[in-house]
């Protein structure tokens, strides 16, 4: 096992590595995650803080947008959005999503080369459009979008902007700010989960494989994913070069009522449940989180006795690890690390996961009875489970 020791930090590039993804449209990466929230300042200063995220850009009143306001964060490759509805009634729909589900995502936006083609051949394969190609233009160039539904209420909108070299969109301008607190070490989105009801999973799977040209890279059933008490399925869809996947998750019967029963309860429907988000150095990452405000699960210390016979020899410590509740497994490409934070809103829907992967390209099976049971404990003290 001592090559695991050497194994470098996985990053995904442009090649194709996934053969059984179609491909057709190709995506380039996330473009950007926009979530609908409650505040947008207030949001977008929490990020900052606690996430270490550093102002980009941004849109309202004073740049000619009437009907929201909008924030824009950034951190290495990662752009985070936060919008907030105006009074008027062409912001009813921001209003009516944040009415049902409370602050969560509502756009995951995908760069591509080619926005118009994008939109065709997904919505000749079945996609319901959310809206078709524009061009937007200002002084700083041209950017062409386009959008799909996709499970619940959140769509994917294609992102072309090889015309472009201004803040991030026409009619945002850049965010001067004096208080940009330091990074903390993320890096780039690894994944995005999607949380779905009851039979709902293969339904969705089915719509990436054959809508989007992606390929199932893994599938967990009930008892790959379960403890005692509750159970979940899910399968992880990939494009063909790695850098968007998403896992989608169903409920699966139990004693209790599953993290994804609680989820779609809460969120009043099918969403976004948690983004993963990928770092060089997991314990500085989580250290400065930890400083700043971010709570995490706890995980038992008894997970800890075994890791070794688990992965073998790896470059960290364990007991560094065990102090910051930081889990780790292994495939046979290398390992990873990973943990997870509790919600980052009111509801207890939206979260976040920190990893690190050294060589490996797997999700952690290893570590699903000790995340579910630290879940578990969380909806106990909830009185959800």
């Amino acid at each position: 096992m001592s090559e695991l020791k050497k194994a470098d930090n996985f990053n995904y590039g442009l090649e194709k590595i996934f053969p059984e993804a179609e491909d057709f449209l190709p995506l380039l990466g996330t473009d950007y995650v926009e979530f609908y929230v409650g505040n947008a300042k207030q949001a977008a200063h929490f990020y900052k803080t606690a996430l270490g995220f550093q102002s980009l850009a941004y849109a309202g009143l004073e740049t000619g947008l009437r009907d929201r306001t909008s924030y824009v964060v950034v951190q290495d490759k990662i752009r985070l959005v936060f919008t907030t509805p105006m009074p008027g009634s062409g912001s009813d729909f921001i209003f009516d999503h944040l009415k049902k589900h409370g602050d969560g995502v509502k756009v995951i936006a995908l760069w591509v080369d080619d926005a118009t083609k994008s939109w065709e051949e997904t919505t000749k394969r079945g996609a319901k459009s959310f809206f078709e190609p524009m061009t937007e233009k200002d002084e700083h160039g041209e950017v062409v979008r386009s959008g799909i539904h996709t499970y619940g209420d959140t769509v994917h909108v294609f992102v072309e902007r090889k015309n472009y070299n201004g803040a991030f969109l026409p009619k945002f301008e850049p965010w001067e700010s004096h208080y940009n607190p330091t990074p903390v070490g993320l890096k780039y989105i690894d994944h995005m989960v999607g949380n779905v009801d009851w039979g709902e999973m293969n339904k969705w799977a089915k719509f990436y494989n054959e809508v989007m040209g992606f390929a199932n890279l893994i599938t967990f059933d009930d008892k790959d994913i379960s403890t005692e008490y509750t159970a979940l399925m899910s399968k992880v869809m990939t494009n063909g070069n790695g850098r968007i996947k998403f896992p989608i998750n169903e409920p699966a019967e139990g004693k209790k009522k599953s993290q994804i029963e609680e989820y779609i309860d809460f969120y009043q429907g099918a969403g976004c449940q948690h983004i993963a988000v990928a770092t060089d150095d997991i314990v500085f990452t989580v250290s400065e989180m930890k400083k700043r405000g971010i709570e995490f699960l706890y995980v038992p210390g008894t997970y800890y006795d075994t890791v070794g016979e688990r992965v073998g020899e790896i470059a960290e410590s364990i007991e560094l690890l065990k102090e910051h509740g930081i889990m780790v497994d292994r495939d046979d490409e290398g390992y990873l690390l990973q943990i997870f934070t509790k919600p980052l809103t009111d509801r207890p829907t939206l979260f976040f996961e920190i990893i690190q992967r050294k060589g490996a390209q797997s999700f952690g099976k290893g570590n699903f009875k000790a995340l579910f049971e630290s879940i578990e404990a969380e909806q106990e003290r909830r009185g959800t489970l």
